[in-house]
């Protein structure tokens, strides 16, 4: 009975084992392992090595385009009151640095003319340093304006077609000038540890007004001298300090100088633009 059993059992099991066979003998050679083994494989993209992916450039941020006197000879009163002109000056780049966004429309207080679009740290560098409405501390960034980049300064500056007309700068300015440039030899120096250092710090002050050259007077006198002296270094009428700027400005910048005067304008007013007084509230706008 056991026999029978067994032998009942051997004939299946052959039978599976001989179709395993046949089964593994209809595939080619090499199949079965690769199948078994390798998943599908899939073609690598072989990077080129001369060919290098540039970041796309985002396109909700317009290119900056250069200030070329688009606004010459236009009042700060009037643009200032049109719609959406910040979101224009923002369009424009700095017309002094050229790299930076404008932020605001630099003008001329003392004849409203607007300069250029300017950002807001080439609009602070030449912000007068006031101490009073007509008294100014002439600082270390006066010698950048004057001095250093004061060719692309004056070349600012003179975008206000009344500063132009007259061959000046606005009073501020002018008193600065005065008392850095004009008046640096009468300076008094104090003995250093390297060499001498000049006397404490310039203030520049003035009476009256632009308006009234004959009767403005500029004084220059220095502040926080190390001996405890407060001197006044020179009074300088309006009108011989335009006069000395002028001669100035033709040695220092003579392409400035060369496009300045009456007889280089148009359809100038026969008076001068009123002082466009600054409501932002925050006097960043100055000169």
């Amino acid at each position: 009975m056991v026999a029978a059993a067994g032998c009942s059992q051997t004939p299946g099991r052959g039978r599976a084992r001989r179709n395993a066979v046949d089964a593994c003998r209809t595939v080619p050679p090499g199949s079965r392992a690769a199948t078994a083994t390798e998943p599908p494989s899939h073609p690598r993209q072989t990077p080129d090595p001369g060919s290098r992916q540039k970041p796309n450039p985002d396109p909700l941020t317009p290119a900056l385009r250069p200030y070329t006197k688009e606004l010459d000879g236009q009042l700060y009163s009037v643009l200032s009151r049109k719609p959406n002109t910040s979101r224009k000056v923002a369009e424009w780049a700095c017309a002094v640095c050229r790299t930076a966004p404008a932020t605001v429309l630099d003008h001329c207080h003392e004849h409203g003319y607007v300069r250029a679009p300017v950002c807001q740290s080439c609009n602070t560098q030449e912000r007068p340093d006031h101490l009073y409405d007509n008294d100014v501390r002439v600082a270390n960034h006066y010698t950048r304006l004057f001095h250093t980049d004061t060719d692309t300064w004056l070349r600012h500056w003179h975008r206000c077609t009344g500063c132009r007309a007259r061959t000046t700068l606005p009073l501020p300015h002018l008193a600065a000038w005065t008392a850095h440039t004009a008046c640096r030899p009468l300076r008094p120096t104090h003995r250093a540890s390297r060499g001498r250092k000049p006397c404490g710090v310039l203030r520049v002050s003035w009476t009256g007004s632009y308006s009234a050259p004959h009767s403005c007077l500029l004084t220059v006198a220095v502040d926080f001298c190390p001996s405890g002296e407060h001197r006044v270094l020179a009074q300088v009428p309006y009108r011989e300090a335009a006069e000395r700027f002028r001669a100035w400005l033709a040695e220092t910048a003579p392409a400035v100088a060369a496009a300045a005067g009456p007889d280089r304008l148009d359809g100038l007013p026969a008076q001068f633009r009123p002082v466009i007084v600054d409501t932002s509230g925050e006097d960043l706008e100055l000169f």
